[in-house]
């Protein structure tokens, strides 16, 4: 990690492995269905590949490189992100086969990639450095722990479930989707996020209260990430 931040990880566990399994995807095609039908046939590759591909064939495969910075609670973070479950998490909001880094880090860590890559100067919770969509799926995938953290009891949600969420969304903008580029985008990628984690058996994690950011400004659980 990571091939754009360009900088070597520090305090890294690099493993790495192919998970293919057998499970599918189609509950969350129907409950995306059932929330708005017109979402299937949209423009973005990623609806495309679902909607051909996902439907009748197993969860795509997933090489999983899981990276811990180093920070002061980052044993807490560790626990809550066993390698098997960030898996299953990411594999759930594949459309193909992909190769993702998700590094944890910690706030001095996290406002440095904000602020080279973005000119923010500030950590923020997810940051995803996306390379390729077709035919596999490429990225990183950066999550500043303490903002997870905060977020997470801001939001009454424990640390695993807003990771879970978290990891969805930046896998859904690694395949192109995007919540800022206008409403209809955002109504979408949320539709999305709300049927793959309720197949992963969570609760609607947008009926939740919103939060505010560092300048006070109302967001929602997703509005505070960026694709890189």
């Amino acid at each position: 990690m990571t091939r754009r931040a360009g900088h070597p990880p520090a305090d890294t566990d690099t493993d790495t492995d192919t998970d293919t399994g057998t499970g599918t995807g189609t509950t969350a095609i129907a409950a995306i269905a059932a929330i708005d039908p017109h979402l299937i046939a949209t423009r973005h590759y990623f609806v495309r590949a679902w909607s051909q591909k996902h439907q009748k064939m197993p969860l795509h495969s997933l090489s999983l490189s899981l990276q811990f910075g180093r920070f002061d609670t980052v044993a807490a973070h560790r626990a809550a992100l066993p390698r098997h479950k960030v898996t299953r998490w990411i594999r759930h909001a594949l459309a193909s086969d992909a190769e993702i880094t998700v590094r944890i880090v910690g706030a001095d860590e996290g406002q440095q990639l904000n602020r080279d890559f973005r000119k923010k100067d500030y950590a923020t919770n997810v940051l995803t450095f996306d390379y390729t969509q077709e035919p596999m799926v490429t990225a990183d995938l950066v999550l500043c722990a303490p903002v997870v953290e905060r977020e997470a009891r801001e939001q009454n949600k424990t640390l695993q479930e807003h990771y879970a969420h978290l990891l969805v969304h930046g896998a859904l903008h690694a395949q192109g989707l995007d919540h800022e580029t206008s409403t209809a985008d955002a109504d979408e990628m949320e539709a999305y996020e709300t049927a793959i984690l309720q197949e992963l058996g969570f609760t609607d994690t947008y009926a939740r209260k919103t939060q505010s950011d560092q300048h006070g400004q109302p967001r929602t659980a997703h509005s505070n990430c960026t694709i890189v």
